[in-house]
């Protein structure tokens, strides 16, 4: 839920949907009414406990309203309209439940992550994508997403001089926008890496505020950054080493297959356009944002699902406990 929103103004939402007065189902009504008069002692993880018969039935409607229903009840709620059909009823399904929820147990706000770093690296990149070649990471940016206001703070971005192919391909240039001029004035990635991680301090993250790392995939932190620490001959970065894959978390949240979960597809399926230049490290990073907003919006929990270990990429299990990434320090060089 926006954390700005009016508190509910209760309403039945089996409104479009007569017949359910005439079969005697009137307890799916949104109020601050016990299911059918029964006060509930359950507790909030008890399935047994009425509330979740009552959402149950609730998401029931809401798998056959219409479009135009659907976003007449959103806006009711003062909710985002646009989007598919399935994001609009994932949405109205989210915020219903957890409003129920809150009635029975108030969620703590402060367990949750006070920030999200996005990060969406550009790399050297030759066209065809040889499986020889090896990526050198040439932006590094990063969007500072505030979870309570849901707006992006802060912004970071710097150019990386690469050191294996300090000459860009016309691909690449043409692809990310990035010029060899603006490579070669830039620094080499530990002293970027060095700006980071002061840029991270100053905001006080993993000190004062808890925060994860965001990528729209798994090559960011698994195949560019792991590859550009041991082009730099440093380890990798402790702060790094776990992170939200969002891709995952859309495709799990809105019930999508894998093919639907590419940038722009997600920004369509919510009903926005991609903003800026494409394979601009920045702007991907920007839209990614947006598109977190909105799932936090919609009721999804953001939470870390794949992390490095020993050099490999790991799943990380949904019933793991949510922990933030350790404040950030400049990793020591390799042997």
């Amino acid at each position: 839920m926006n954390p700005s929103m009016e508190p509910l103004v209760w309403i039945n939402i089996c409104e479009p949907f007569p017949t359910a007065a005439k079969q005697g189902r009137q307890h799916c009504r949104i109020g601050d009414q016990e299911t059918n008069g029964k006060n509930s002692t359950a507790s909030s993880n008890d399935f047994s406990d009425p509330v979740y018969k009552e959402i149950a039935i609730t998401n029931g409607y809401i798998n056959r309203m219409t479009r135009d229903e659907l976003r007449s009840k959103l806006a009711e709620f003062k909710l985002e309209t646009r989007g598919v059909k399935d994001v609009l009823k994932k949405r109205l399904k989210n915020y219903y439940k957890k409003q129920k929820l809150m009635q029975k147990e108030p969620i703590n706000g402060d367990s949750y992550y006070d920030y999200i770093c996005v990060v969406d690296f550009e790399a050297t990149c030759e066209e065809g994508n040889p499986p020889e070649f090896i990526h050198e990471i040439i932006e590094f940016p990063i969007v500072l997403l505030n979870t309570r206001t849901l707006e992006i703070e802060d912004t970071f971005q710097q150019y990386v001089k690469p050191e294996i192919n300090p000459k860009l391909s016309n691909f690449c240039i043409s692809l990310t926008g990035i010029t060899q001029d603006i490579v070669d004035k830039a620094d080499t990635f530990p002293q970027v890496l060095q700006n980071v991680i002061e840029w991270m301090k100053q905001r006080e993250l993993g000190t004062k505020y808890s925060y994860s790392m965001l990528t729209d995939g798994s090559w960011d932190m698994s195949k560019f950054l792991n590859i550009q620490c041991r082009i730099s001959r440093i380890k990798y970065p402790s702060f790094a080493k776990k992170w939200i894959n969002i891709r995952k978390s859309y495709g799990n949240f809105y019930k999508v297959p894998r093919n639907q979960t590419k940038l722009t597809i997600m920004l369509e399926k919510l009903g926005m356009n991609y903003d800026g230049r494409p394979h601009s490290g920045l702007d991907d990073s920007k839209n990614i944002a947006r598109i977190a907003i909105r799932m936090l919006q919609d009721g999804c929990e953001l939470r870390v699902n794949e992390r490095m270990h020993a050099g490999q990429l790991m799943t990380v299990s949904s019933s793991a406990p949510l922990e933030g990434a350790p404040a950030p320090q400049m990793p020591r060089y390799r042997n």
